[in-house]
């Protein structure tokens, strides 16, 4: 299979042993458990289970080693760039460098899936992969440098990434023969009409430039069209042409036209289909917004919501305009083909309903009311569900105060915020459920299938608290006495202050409640660790914030996979 082909069993971990790919139940999982648990004696978790191989997390205590390439998609999809409660944003971005290397020695083909993987909207943003990229053009096995090559462009799609990657290469590796190829086969593609739109665009960042990027790579233009457009970049035009030198570079034309008649704005977005980071360099008042929201992509749609609302293109009696917002955010295929994150999502809605108070927008504005609802149907339809399972579920949610603190980069919102949410999707699509967060204790969060996005992350935001034991989950199960199917837990793995482990007391609770219960172990940030015995096989880890893991949870409830 090469590296950008996945099939659906590409989306578990491929740290799960082979045994979990079946479902057992019954007396025969009894005798199972006795066999590996019955012999041990609770071990308090700032120590070793006697007999299990544990590692030592960051918080003091014990826990399960997660594995290379378990690590390598919890790092590519989870991102590092934030720094935790218990790690510093350096010490993460160096165990990431460290799990790519050692993964991209030990297979680049494989590790060339995992970054495809991730960058393909399963990260929340593409950073990760894009330095995952980076370290695959350092592997010294020739299958690495191919596959670099090979996956470039999948991973690569805009030129704002373009420049990311530029700048981690810069810092990394410097600009050898291997980059200068790939470099130069991206300047040269064959859509030149879409070059020109990513370099119009996005004429700088990272410290490099549209000029700076033809300089370096040396770029011979393989058609007059590219001819026109690197001409453009290195030398600019001191007279408009009378008319674009091309189709290609008409875009081009009226940027340049808008730079010397900013008066006509309007005409200039009309007819240029000029984007709001173009049209900058004329005037831009409320006419000029409403024209660049009519043809608005979902993204900069998502990201300026603020801002229409402020100028009053947004407005709870512009029936028209929040029409199409309706149509476009709530739109499955819509988010999916634009790359939508529901992690961005959520952003957008916390966002929008602070009137700028969240975020660095230094604009304020009214919410309206319909655009709040609106976004919270959108986070709801960016998750991958399916039919309800009938199964009943426990949703645990980690709200211990590593969880407060660690933040998802870029966005702006804490695990524990955002486990509330994943937690809220998957029970909004069963019927049989509880949410409840645990600490040193489970208690009940409040937060039901009739609550929206932004009631529930208020109340995971007040909900913080204490030192961090999963075990509690199973022993407030087992004093109610409570048949679980599937108990679900949403975590940083960080568990470390109760009198036993999460995996001895699930033993107990499989012996005296029901001995077919599964657990999935859903980590939210990027260290090796995990609460998953690797001797059990009903118990599943996987790395959070990927779209599609509710509707894992429900394949594994109904026995698919």
């Amino acid at each position: 299979m090469s590296p950008g082909s996945f099939s659906q069993a590409d989306a578990i971990p491929r740290s799960i042993p082979c045994p979990l790919l079946f479902a057992l139940s019954g007396p025969e999982v009894f005798d199972m458990y006795k066999f590996f648990t019955s012999k041990f004696k609770s071990a308090p978790q700032t120590e070793p289970i006697p007999g299990k191989k544990m590692i030592q997390g960051r918080s003091g205590g014990y826990m399960f080693e997660a594995g290379t390439w378990a690590m390598v998609r919890r790092c590519l999809i989870t991102g590092t760039a934030s720094g935790s409660f218990y790690a510093g944003r350096n010490e993460l971005t160096e165990e990431f460098v460290n799990t790519l290397k050692g993964a991209i020695e030990e297979d680049p083909i494989r590790a060339a899936g995992e970054i495809v993987y991730a960058s393909d909207g399963r990260s929340v943003n593409n950073s990760a992969p894009l330095l995952g990229l980076v370290l695959l053009s350092m592997g010294s096995k020739k299958e690495a440098k191919t596959s670099f090559l090979e996956i470039f462009p999948q991973v690569v799609r805009t030129a704002a990434h373009f420049y990311e990657w530029l700048s981690y290469t810069k810092a990394l590796r410097g600009f050898g023969k291997i980059v200068r190829k790939a470099g130069t086969e991206w300047l040269s593609k064959n859509d030149v009409k879409g070059l020109a739109y990513q370099l119009l665009k996005y004429q700088q960042r990272h410290g490099f430039s549209n000029r700076d990027v033809l300089r370096l790579f040396h770029v011979q233009p393989p058609t007059v069209d590219h001819q026109h457009l690197f001409q453009w970049i290195v030398k600019g035009w001191d007279r408009l042409p009378e008319q674009p030198p091309s189709d290609s570079m008409k875009q081009i034309w009226w940027y340049e036209w808008l730079k010397r008649n900013p008066d006509g704005t309007h005409q200039a977005i009309r007819e240029g289909r000029l984007t709001h980071e173009m049209a900058t360099v004329g005037i831009m008042d409320k006419k000029a917004w409403q024209l660049l929201f009519e043809g608005m992509p979902i993204t900069a749609m998502l990201r300026n919501l603020g801002s229409l609302t402020e100028i009053g293109v947004l407005r709870a009696d512009e029936a028209a305009n929040l029409d199409r917002i309706e149509s476009v955010l709530n739109n499955k295929d819509y988010l999916k083909k634009g790359r939508i994150h529901p992690i961005d999502v959520l952003k957008a809605l916390k966002t929008y309903q602070s009137g700028g108070q969240f975020g660095r927008s230094k604009k304020t504005w009214e919410p309206v009311p319909r655009i709040v609802d609106i976004l919270n149907q959108a986070v709801e339809v960016s998750f991958e569900v399916q039919e309800p399972t009938g199964k009943v579920f426990m949703h645990a949610v980690d709200v211990s105060g590593s969880m407060s603190w660690a933040q998802v980069p870029s966005v702006g919102l804490s695990c524990s915020e955002i486990a509330t949410t994943m937690a809220l999707v998957s029970a909004k699509a069963e019927k049989n459920y509880m949410i409840r967060g645990f600490s040193t204790e489970f208690r009940d969060l409040g937060v039901t299938a009739k609550d929206n996005f932004s009631s529930a992350l208020k109340k995971a935001s007040n909900q913080t608290f204490g030192a961090t034991d999963a075990s509690a989950a199973y022993d407030w199960m087992l004093q109610k006495r409570f048949h679980a199917d599937i108990v679900c837990f949403w975590t940083d793995s960080e568990s470390w202050a109760g009198s036993r482990h999460p995996s001895q007391a699930l033993a107990e609770y499989r012996r005296k409640i029901n001995p077919g219960i599964k657990a999935i172990y859903v980590t939210l940030t990027p260290y090796n660790i995990t609460l998953v015995d690797p001797d059990d096989p009903l118990s599943y880890d996987m790395g959070g914030f990927d779209p599609s893991m509710p509707r894992l949870i429900q394949m594994i409830a109904a026995n698919e996979i």
